[in-house]
């Protein structure tokens, strides 16, 4: 018998409902036409035009411009360049224990904590990490028995990716997908998100083993870069595309940029098992920085 009381159910069963009817529109938008139409917009040079949305935006989210590298908000070129500023070198001081795995993006924490436990989809659904890697067993098991980190910027964060511990790219995945929004109501209602947004998958080889971070796209964030490959997506592709470094991949320092949204989205990294412990205190919702400790690198054999 559910010990749940009466009232407490109710009010799940009201807001399990509201999520729904939250997230049911965003089945029938067109929303790779939406992606692209404001990715247009975001990167158009006309100056009241740019100087309006970065105006708009600025006001509706509170953008803290003295940590920004650039503070002159008319400087940018375009709104995207603005959205997608680079920060002052002292701003995101990095945590100066080597052994600190290190939060990668400005947000606020979805999940940390074992990978077997993560509540990462909606009700009823369990996360998939072939499904989130492209369906791939080989990319995944590593990862089996691992542990899991899911951070969700908002539109007002910081939008660059950076690197957790030191590594070597040896491949990056393309995802091709739908691009659903990944706050909470859609994360809680649509199952399997995560694994069917379009997505970049990064595998870097690190001293703790194989570690993932995947940058999932979302509503009207349809283009992911990196700055190795340049933008990523669009344009919206129908199969995966793999592509295999080895050996002469790129190799990042822990706080390296890897990787940038333009406009906010969600970023999950992947580690395997025995690699680290993770921050027992990061509880869902909240806010973390780029640089702070997201857990602490295990000795390996």
């Amino acid at each position: 018998m559910d010990p749940t009381p009466a009232h407490t159910r109710a009010a799940e069963d009201v807001a399990g409902l509201t999520d729904r009817l939250r997230t049911l529109p965003q089945y029938l938008l067109p929303t790779h036409a939406l992606s692209r139409v404001v990715h247009r917009a975001t990167r158009s040079r006309v100056g009241w035009w740019k100087d309006l949305l970065i105006d708009l935006f600025c006001g509706g989210f509170d953008v803290d411009l003295d940590e920004a590298e650039e503070s002159n908000k008319r400087a940018y070129e375009t709104f995207n360049a603005f959205f997608t500023r680079a920060l002052k070198p002292d701003a995101r001081p990095l945590d100066d224990d080597p052994t600190t795995l290190l939060q990668p993006v400005d947000g606020a924490v979805c999940y940390c904590g074992p990978l077997d436990e993560a509540p990462l989809v909606a009700k009823g659904h369990r996360f998939d990490a072939t499904a989130l890697l492209g369906g791939s067993t080989r990319r995944a098991t590593p990862f089996a028995g691992g542990s899991v980190a899911n951070l969700y910027l908002s539109p007002r964060d910081y939008h660059r990716v950076h690197m957790p511990l030191d590594g070597r790219l040896v491949e990056l995945v393309h995802v091709p997908g739908r691009l659903f929004a990944v706050n909470p109501p859609a994360v809680r209602t649509i199952p399997g998100l995560f694994a069917r947004n379009e997505r970049v998958v990064l595998l870097f080889d690190t001293a703790v083993g194989r570690v993932a971070v995947v940058l999932v796209g979302a509503l009207f964030v349809g283009s992911i870069e990196t700055p190795w490959a340049g933008e990523i997506t669009p344009p919206h592709r129908t199969e995966i595309t793999l592509t295999r470094y080895g050996k002469s991949g790129p190799s990042f320092k822990r706080g390296d940029e890897i990787g940038r949204f333009n406009m906010g989205s969600t970023v999950i990294v992947l580690l395997p098992p025995g690699a680290a412990t993770l921050r027992d205190d990061l509880t869902p919702g909240q806010a973390v920085r780029l640089g702070q400790p997201l857990g602490t690198l295990l000795p390996q054999d």
